[in-house]
């Protein structure tokens, strides 16, 4: 066993991102002038230890992350992507977990909705409280993978056991299947290694009542099998809004065993539990615009939102020889998502319950068989793939008999009024999914200069729902099958030794009903008909994205630039029509666009200096609707500017500190599919955010992160007619600490 020292750069604090992309367009600008003005020399500092055995790295390093480049990504961890992510010819954001850790946000929903093209919806009457992602304006709650399957539930998510983040941009179901219309989000985890043994203990503390432990560890049991496992809980109230918070706690299990030299088996078991109290923000007067402001309003014995997950995942890959590699996947998973969020309600003058319970169950299995090989003189590497995915839901909501006689104040609320009897209901609709997918892929080196991938994929899905529409007392089943064929082209042009430039065309597709968590809720994503009851005339939606981009590889492949022009639009879009909580709609009658420039930076500015930067700039519309009035105006739920720069600098072989900024323009409420309303707006922010590490010593370190440095308060989202504003977090601050052994 033998110690390596490496030249490591980090990503550094300095450079303010001030309001707009403009500024944030001009700091990508100036991080791009300086890492192309040559090479820096590199400053050997001495950070952590890396243990190397048989030429190995540890087990405890990202083994997708570039070396030496704490924030740049040198590949996904989808062994579809069979090409490094500066010649994939896709706008691919990847987070690595040094960046992640750097930003001390520990909820995924609190990490993407900072990323640029990303928003939050909230929950509502119509879908469920917990994680909702839209990317670049179009819903993206379903389109959430852990290890390139499908996660089922619409849960809240922890980056405890995380190794790093992937956000591909655009229409992708060639990867995806249904939905991806603005593009997928896949979590990878942390895989159990042969190499070395280690234990990683952190332990938090911070305002709020902040704290967080956690454990990693890793145990080569043998040279041919390796366990690891990570442990978390964490407590805290929501700043400035307690007795709203959360408690969590979590274990992910993994083990990997080498029966061959060929053979690899692998398999991971997740269990997590959340019961957190969530805080829905302020009220906003939909006539006048104001916010109605007061502090917390849910009740003692009434509001919780529990999470929970059971996700049993495994894995056989083989690697024939020659170029060819066979690798299986399954996953039998169940999750519970169950809540009672009390709101007030300017409107009608009183407090407001949302209420819904939902259990998913999923079992999914993927194969793909990889080729690489030089087919009439040329390198063809191929995916060849077959895919079958079952998911269950039932879901209901809770039945709330208020017994109490007080007034309740929203402005100086006491949190122990309420009085009364909670009930849980049966299930008012039971969803059945089959879906069984086939695809294939092919990369083909043209030249020195070009190369070129294209795919298709055909899914085809058995839907069945059991559901009692709204104002109805009794069960209705829909049933219809489909399938649908997309397809992925791409070409790259690489005539530059450290760049490219490259052209896409990709399609996506989805179907009527698509999103579990809404039932026969229209305008939610959930199934439609016609005026005439018919639904399974339905043809999917449909989605096609075009993109002319350029990546570059700098400071030795420390410095990874990309900048892309896009264009999606949708087509035969599914409207909810004026009462989206129904199944009444139209048909295949809507059509928008989102178009807009993305542009990013990840690694190495300079040696001592590292940063994840990206900008968004983009523009959207509603090009046609069954109600003409919606034509013209811009999606609803979405920013048309918006940017994040996170800086770490290495001061010393010691010290560093460094700075996050994020940036949102102004977003419009409203229907989803039918357009902004220009009467409910949010304000656009500024978010800063500090930290700071120190080396004690080789087995010691601490970390100091403070949120929101100037306490500024700004709202992430917007219930869909106004009513309800989500907060983002006031100003907190903590320190970590972590022992190595």
């Amino acid at each position: 066993m033998a110690e390596l020292t490496v030249k490591q750069t980090a990503a550094a604090g300095g450079g303010q991102v001030l309001r707009g992309s403009v500024t944030m367009a001009g700091t990508l600008t100036f991080a791009i002038s300086t890492a192309m003005m040559g090479s820096v020399h590199a400053e050997e500092v001495a950070l952590d230890t890396l243990l190397v055995e048989d030429g190995r790295i540890a087990a405890d390093a990202n083994p997708y992350a570039e070396p030496e480049a704490p924030y740049k990504a040198k590949s996904t961890s989808d062994k579809r992507r069979v090409r490094e992510i500066a010649d994939t010819p896709q706008t691919m954001t990847v987070l690595t977990k040094d960046s992640i850790e750097d930003s001390g946000k520990t909820e995924l929903k609190d990490i993407l909705s900072a990323q640029p093209g990303i928003t939050l919806g909230t929950g509502e009457g119509g879908n469920s409280f917990g994680d909702r992602y839209i990317i670049r304006g179009y819903e993206a709650r379903s389109d959430v993978f852990t290890d390139g399957l499908r996660e089922p539930g619409l849960i809240s998510r922890e980056t405890f056991a995380l190794e790093q983040v992937e956000i591909s941009k655009g229409p992708s179901s060639t990867f995806a299947g249904r939905g991806s219309t603005g593009g997928a989000v896949n979590t990878v985890t942390k895989k159990a290694s042969m190499e070395d043994d280690f234990v990683n203990l952190q332990a938090g503390l911070g305002s709020d009542d902040y704290k967080r432990y956690t454990v990693d560890a890793n145990k080569a049991v043998t040279s041919d099998l390796g366990v690891r496992a990570n442990v978390l809980y964490t407590e805290a109230d929501t700043p400035d809004r307690a007795p709203a918070g959360e408690r969590r706690n979590g274990i992910l299990l993994s083990g990997v065993y080498q029966p061959g030299r060929k053979t690899l088996l692998s398999a991971d078991f997740y269990h997590f539990r959340g019961d957190d109290r969530t805080d829905p923000g302020y009220g906003l007067d939909r006539d006048s615009g104001e916010f109605d402001k007061y502090d917390y309003v849910g009740q003692n014995g009434l509001d919780f939102q529990r999470s929970e997950a059971d996700i049993l995942t495994f894995t056989v890959e083989h690697d024939f020889g020659r170029g060819v590699e066979l690798q299986n996947k399954t996953r039998i998973g169940e999750t519970v998502n169950e809540y009672i969020v009390t709101a007030y309600s300017a409107r009608r003058a009183d407090l407001r319950s949302f209420t819904g319970w939902q259990e998913n169950a999923y079992l999914g299995n993927q194969t793909n068989l990889i080729l690489d090989k030089e087919l009439f003189g040329k390198r063809n590497t191929i995916v060849a793939g077959i895919e079958f995915a079952k998911e269950g839901v039932d879901a209901g909501s809770y039945i709330i008999d208020t017994t109490s006689s007080f007034t309740i104040d929203p402005y100086n609320a006491d949190n122990g009024l309420w009085a009364g009897s909670v009930e849980r209901s049966d299930a008012t609709r039971k969803l059945d999914l089959k879906t069984l997918s086939a695809y294939l892929m092919d990369t083909v080196t043209l030249s020195d200069d070009w190369e070129v991938f294209a795919g298709l994929r055909y899914d085809y899905f058995d839907y069945s729902l059991d559901a009692i529409p709204r104002g109805e007392t009794t069960f209705t089943n829909y049933e219809f099958s489909d399938g649908f064929l997309n397809g992925h082209l791409g070409v790259v042009y690489s005539p530059w030794e450290h760049g490219n430039v490259y052209a896409s065309w990709s399609t996506s597709s989805n179907i009527n009903g698509g999103e579990a968590d809404a039932g026969t809720s229209c305008g939610y994503g959930g199934l439609c008909a016609d005026s005439d009851g018919n639904y399974a005339q339905a043809e999917p939606e449909q989605s096609t994205n075009l993109e002319l981009g350029t990546k570059w590889n700098l400071m030795d492949e420390k410095l990874l630039l990309t900048a892309a022009l896009f264009r999606t639009t949708k087509d035969d879009v599914i409207e909810g029509g004026s009462d989206s909580y129904v199944t009444g709609g139209t048909l295949n009658t809507g059509k928008n666009r989102v178009e807009g420039l993305e542009l990013g930076l990840s690694g190495n500015i300079t040696p001592k200096l590292s940063a994840q930067i990206g900008v968004a700039i983009m523009e959207s519309e509603t090009l046609e609707s069954y109600d003409p009035e919606n034509v013209g105006k811009p999606k609803a739920n979405f920013a048309e500017k918006s940017g994040n720069a996170q800086l770490r600098y290495q001061l010393t072989p010691k010290f560093a500190f460094g700075g996050v900024a994020t940036y949102s323009s102004e977003i419009f409420g409203g229907q989803p599919d039918a357009g902004a309303s220009g009467d409910i707006e949010l304000p656009d922010y500024t978010v800063y955010d500090l930290f700071a590490s120190y080396q004690i010593s080789p087995q010691l370190s601490l970390r100091a992160n403070v949120q929101n440095v100037t306490d500024e308060e700004y709202y992430t989202a917007v219930y869909r007619g106004g009513s309800i504003v989500y907060l983002g977090d006031a100003r907190s601050a903590n320190l970590t600490l972590n022992y190595k052994f």
